[in-house]
């Protein structure tokens, strides 16, 4: 599989930003030519092309739900908040290693998330180059349109950073025939990551602060995802295992200013609004992808294909789908809290929260469901017995595919209620037009208590204050109400603020990795975060122990040093004529 240029079609997809997605109503079809460059809905068209690349639905490839944008196999599978689900180990046997970490340099989704990030590269590689021929005089938003493409550029490039660490960089000017003559060990990864900052930050200084079409990235979006760079930037790796050797503590600084600079922007009121369409591009919306349904587009709209295979199935599910994409017991387990509704920190030592027990008759019920728990694990986990959203019909029952298997509970998060007329009920399952979060206020609150933590001193009263700020959220929402006596919650929840006695650095450390985990489970981020902490084999071989009695499959699993990037892709390796290097961790080619 080879890298290509991407032919500017002005076919309107799936858009990436910071508002709304009301700048792709429009639908026109052509090819762009340098003869009509100056027209400004020419540029318009050509951009737009740029932000249609993050619905993986073009080129070579058809199929995001094996190389999704939301990273749920990337960054959640791989993880401990979640197991592969579907049809059982070979369902997708590519998924099952990477959740086993049996990760092979012949896994092709690995190859196909290589050559879709790339394409998406090489697409805005090839605007950029266009838009920088137009007379600046004849459109004045040529560098807001550019700085824009930049931002999109950069989001590519940081995925690949965090997936593969040693890739090729491909300069905008580079010619195609050249893509082979590029190293995949050129740069380091704090290289790489240096020069996406760096870029982000100045394309901001080209953007404005609100867009007049709504939809487009703002200055505020290119600052926000500044910050995350910079922080995973400060997380300085050794090069031949991945561990981490230094916090860099002007770089922790440099991503509180960039925080601080960001305005405008707040939480939203109740943790269920983040997945009701009327809030999607609300307050809490910094960086999204937009999608739409019955838009005119083939199968159903631009809705997002990277979830096509995870919505829920069983008997008495309102959906028939593929029920990939399932919460691990272990993620339930995180949400158990104290006396003070403060999180158990050492929950892996106690029994499973939540379990489904049946008796004789085959009626099933939840087990050790005495104790108190944080109320977003209702909110993100759907599981038998407990209300799904406001669905009315019945609670939520055996929605597995594969329950013997994966057990018995699914995602309620990025799903409207089954009844709403804004979500399919034929195939694509479930399907609608919500957005997908890359960067929400809630992450910008957390990514600042990170590194305020880790700056320590006086910065952790503040780093307390963020955190809480979340929790508080989530403590004021709306709880879910037991199915058959609505006046009463559905389960024991309890959620308390931090305490100013007893907030130490280790101990705030613990609070910030626990709160980054809860408030963010099942978003594609929970491998990433567990790699740029310098933690990932701990906690996934502590994964693999804790939840060996529940997933058979998980038995013979380890994570190993290396393990914390995928290999190259072989197909890449062969493309390259053989002048890419294997990452360590994997024997070389």
């Amino acid at each position: 599989m080879k890298l290509k240029n991407i032919a500017l079609a002005a076919l309107i997809s799936i858009s990436f930003s910071a508002c709304s997605d009301d700048f792709l109503e429009n639908k026109p079809q052509g090819i762009l030519s340098d003869g009509n460059m100056n027209d400004p809905q020419a540029v318009d068209l050509l951009v737009t092309s740029v932000y249609a690349t993050f619905g993986c639905r073009y080129a070579d490839s058809n199929d995001p739900h094996w190389f999704p944008v939301t990273n749920w196999s990337y960054g959640e599978v791989r993880a401990d908040n979640a197991y592969k689900g579907g049809g059982g180990e070979t369902d997708a046997w590519e998924i099952h290693d990477m959740e086993t970490s049996k990760i092979q340099p012949n896994n092709g989704f690995l190859d196909g998330k290589w050559f879709n990030v790339y394409c998406g590269i090489s697409r805005c590689n090839s605007a950029i180059r266009a838009l920088n021929k137009i007379d600046e005089s004849v459109n004045k938003d040529k560098n807001v349109r550019i700085a824009e493409v930049r931002v999109i550029r950069d989001h590519w490039y940081f995925e690949l950073v965090r997936l593969f660490n040693r890739i090729p960089y491909m300069d905008i000017d580079l010619p195609e025939n050249d893509y082979t003559k590029v190293r995949n060990d050129e740069f380091t990864r704090e290289q790489h990551l240096a020069r996406i900052a760096a870029d982000l930050l100045e394309a901001a200084d080209a953007l404005p602060d609100t867009q007049s079409d709504a939809g487009r990235i703002n200055r505020c979006a290119a600052l926000a995802y500044a910050a995350k760079v910079k922080l995973y930037q400060a997380y300085e790796q050794n090069p031949q295992t991945n561990a981490v050797v230094n916090i860099n503590k002007a770089l922790l600084q440099e991503v509180v200013d960039i925080i601080d600079k960001i305005q405008g922007y707040d939480l939203l009121a109740d943790f269920q609004q983040l997945d009701l369409l009327e809030y999607e591009n609300g307050p809490e919306s910094v960086l999204a992808v937009q999608f739409s349904k019955n838009d005119g587009t083939a199968d159903g709209g631009r809705i997002n294909w990277s979830m096509l295979l995870n919505s829920m199935t069983g008997p008495g599910c309102p959906w028939q789908g593929d029920g990939f994409f399932l919460p691990s017991q272990d993620l339930i387990n995180a949400y158990q809290t104290d006396a003070d509704g403060l999180p158990v920190f050492d929950y892996q030592s106690k029994p499973d929260y939540g379990c489904v027990k049946f008796d004789n008759e085959g009626n099933y019920s939840l087990d050790n469901v005495e104790g108190n728990v944080d109320p977003r694990l209702d909110f993100v986990i759907g599981r038998p017995t407990i209300t799904y959203k406001t669905f009315t019909e019945r609670p939520c029952g055996l929605w597995v595919r594969n329950s013997d298997v994966y057990g018995y509970n699914n995602c309620k998060r990025f799903w409207l209620s089954p009844e709403s007329p804004d979500a399919n009920h034929g195939w694509p399952w479930g399907a609608s037009a919500l957005n997908w979060q890359i960067i929400r206020y809630a992450d910008l609150l957390l990514y600042k208590a990170e590194a305020l933590i880790e700056l320590g001193g006086g910065n952790l009263a503040e780093a307390r204050e963020l955190i809480n700020r979340v929790r508080s959220r989530a403590q004021n929402s709306s709880y879910v109400k037991d199915f058959y006596n609505p006046s009463q919650p559905a389960a024991n929840y309890k959620i308390g603020l931090y305490p100013e006695a007893g907030w130490t650095q280790d101990y705030a450390r613990k609070a910030l990795r626990t709160e980054m985990r809860l408030e963010k489970a099942m978003e594609g981020e929970r491998f990433f975060d567990l790699v740029r902490w310098g933690i990932a084999k701990e906690t996934m071989n502590n994964f693999f122990a804790a939840e060996q009695d529940n997933r058979i499959y998980y038995q013979n699993a380890s994570f190993e040093t290396g393990e914390e990037y995928f290999p190259i892709p072989v197909a890449q390796y062969n493309f390259s004529g053989g002048i890419y290097v294997q990452n360590p961790g994997y024997p070389d080619f």
